[in-house]
């Protein structure tokens, strides 16, 4: 019950009719004098004068239906995850739904911004990439601020994982830049200097190791700037998630080296700390998501406990979320599903690709379609490649549409 509280309170787009209510917290000021004021809605007498008191069964009438719109408008937040749309256009002020903090980041470190940019393009198209055979398959919506629109109004598993990889990519970007010289405020990890030893025995500290805790310190400050400023159950799960996602980052650090002495012996290393491929972050995160845990708000408001006593608690490394995820079979304008009518499904899987789970039993169309592929390719010295253009027929099968009176029923 807290739980749904805490949302539902985070969801209401308090202020479109001029309520003021404090973000985050639980109590709206919803005395009907209140109400008609901040609407500018005057009850008035028969002979035109305003009447001090005014009606109270017409007062009643207009703040339930004043409550019954709110309860209806949910609030889609605009992200900063639209910075990766503005490219090399960030302009602070101009971009929508930063906080105070984030903004002064922004003006503070518009080399950063960039990379974050930057930065948000590769986490998206990973993001896309671990979900391209899913019915969600992590799509983003064009000229649109909140960038992954409604669907991440609920607090779903996919949500966990948008967070989470988002917060990674963001530490990823940053680092990359800084080891690349990029920015003016960080360079290679300045700690890594002097000797050391692993399993292989000693070896110095040399080249330029990522300064991966500059890149999770900003990171952190940044991305987790939004959710300090209310204190309710989706800020919580946000800020775990991102913490998730950073970590993750740092989970695949890995020592390279360079052997020196006679004939490359080994007899001397210098070795440095590198950040792996953003791949092996996007699979981590995405069996994360696949183990992810229901979780309901503590008594305190503080913590989580587990939705299912049968189950084992969360740790910090867990994704979490309070909400079930939608089907995503139809196309439903509240919950943000496009549906998956049109995609293309393997007629011969019986996984997430497959034509029966990816259509959701709707059955798929086939159609025949040309192909060119390089083929008979053989080595001509020196030193090419020769292929011919060979042309094939290739069936692609797609997700039938839905009946019209069931597609009408989620819209």
């Amino acid at each position: 019950m807290l739980n749904q509280f805490y949302l539902s309170t985070r969801e209401k787009n308090i202020g479109m009719f001029g309520l003021s209510k404090t973000r985050g917290s639980s109590r709206t000021h919803n005395h009907p004098s209140t109400v008609m004021g901040g609407l500018g809605l005057r009850h008035q007498s028969r002979n035109g004068a305003t009447s001090s008191d005014g009606s109270n069964a017409t007062s009643r009438l207009y703040f339930a239906f004043i409550l019954l719109l709110l309860m209806l408008t949910p609030r889609v937040d605009s992200s900063w995850w639209y910075i990766g749309a503005l490219g090399a256009r960030v302009i602070c002020d101009n971009i929508p739904g930063l906080v105070n903090k984030q903004r002064q980041l922004c003006q503070r470190h518009p080399d950063i911004m960039q990379s974050i940019g930057e930065g948000a393009k590769e986490w998206i198209r990973e993001c896309q990439h671990q979900f391209r055979y899913h019915r969600w398959n992590c799509s983003t919506l064009d000229r649109d601020h909140t960038v992954f629109g409604r669907v991440m109004l609920r607090s779903s598993r996919e949500a966990a994982f948008v967070y989470a990889i988002s917060s990674a990519g963001v530490v990823y970007a940053i680092t990359r830049a800084c080891s690349q010289g990029e920015l003016k405020t960080c360079n290679c990890d300045p700690h890594k200097r002097g000797r050391a030893s692993d399993s292989r025995g000693d070896f110095d500290w040399g080249g330029c190791s990522d300064n991966i805790n500059y890149g999770i310190k900003f990171a952190k400050v940044f991305v987790d700037a939004k959710e300090k400023t209310v204190r309710d159950a989706r800020a919580l799960m946000n800020l775990h998630n991102n913490r998730c996602g950073r970590m993750a980052v740092k989970r695949f650090m890995n020592l390279e080296c360079k052997c020196h002495g006679v004939s490359g012996s080994c007899t001397l290393r210098t070795c440095w700390l590198a950040m792996s491929d953003f791949r092996k972050t996007g699979d981590y995160l995405r069996k994360k998501y696949n183990g992810a845990i229901e979780v309901t708000m503590n008594q305190d408001g503080t913590g989580f406990t587990v939705a299912n006593k049968d189950f084992r608690k969360a740790t910090k490394n867990d994704l979490v979320y309070f909400e079930n995820s939608p089907d995503y079979c139809l196309m439903d304008k509240a919950a943000g599903s496009l549906g998956t009518a049109g995609r293309v499904c393997n007629k011969s899987s019986r996984g997430t690709d497959g034509c029966e789970v990816m259509c959701c039993g709707r059955g798929y169309d086939t159609t025949r379609i040309k192909r060119i592929t390089k083929c008979e390719c053989k080595f001509k010295w020196c030193c090419a490649v020769e292929c011919r253009d060979c042309e094939e027929a290739v069936d692609v099968h797609t997700c039938k549409a839905p009946k019209r009176a069931e597609w009408a029923d989620q819209t």
